[in-house]
């Protein structure tokens, strides 16, 4: 039950308080906030709509780069391409990446890219939608390529000479919301009906469920993490040299 983002900008910048932006912000801070650090210079690619990145402010500099210009702040963000990023080799302690590699069409020369900005021994975070299986008009309308599995994730950072720190489903408590609304698209589809808006609409009183539900995900991954789940999440360390 994830959203699209469409091809003019994230609809986040549109609807922050979409309950799947405030869930996914708490799950990420849950699962790679103790990777962050004290970084003195980070990179956000992607993420210039504040939903997701609130909890990585801080007294460092984040650099916001983005395809597009709305969502990012004067001085701190920056208009580009996450397959060629306009900064110097080794420039970032900390490379965060949520929902953009699935975008972009050679996704290798993506990580390559955000390994390419990281110094020796910084971080890499990353998450991206799951499962191929479940790819639906939402994907076509976002603009993705790929779903991944877990084991594919890391085979894409390992293959980029990352160290693996931690590798994790999310969303999994809301999972069968998930599959309920996936099948419903692909019934939709198939009947010949237009395609559902991007963000699909939550009642009040699912909004507190969906919710609640995810606050369950974030105590389990504090402690575990979790075998399957509609996004993948994925801390890497660039060795030292």
């Amino acid at each position: 039950m994830g959203p699209s983002v469409p091809q003019h900008g994230s609809s986040s910048l549109r609807q922050p308080n979409y309950w799947w932006y405030r869930a996914r912000a708490e799950l990420l801070e849950t699962v790679l906030g103790g990777y962050l650090g004290q970084p003195s210079r980070m990179l956000d690619v992607g993420s210039a709509d504040g939903p997701s990145v609130e909890w990585m402010r801080g007294a460092h500099r984040r650099v916001a780069l983005d395809l597009f210009p709305e969502g990012l702040e004067p001085g701190s963000g920056v208009q580009g391409s996450a397959m060629a990023l306009p900064f110097r080799d080794e420039a970032f302690d900390v490379v965060a990446a949520f929902d953009v590699v699935e975008h972009c069409d050679d996704d290798a020369l993506a990580v390559s890219e955000l390994n390419r900005v990281l110094r020796p021994g910084g971080r890499m975070l990353l998450s991206v939608p799951a499962y191929d299986w479940a790819w639906s008009d939402h994907d076509v309308r976002a603009g993705h390529h790929r779903r991944y599995t877990r084991p594919r994730l890391v085979r894409l950072v390992e293959r980029a000479g990352l160290t693996v720190e931690r590798s994790t489903y999310a969303f999994g408590s809301v999972f069968p919301f998930f599959l309920a609304e996936r099948v419903t698209r692909r019934v939709r589809q198939r009947a010949g009906h237009p395609s559902q808006q991007s963000l699909t609409t939550v009642p009040g009183s699912l909004d507190k469920v969906l919710t609640g539900l995810s606050h369950l995900d974030r105590r389990m991954l504090r402690r575990w993490d979790l075998p399957f789940g509609s996004s993948v999440f994925r801390a890497a360390t660039k060795p030292s040299t």
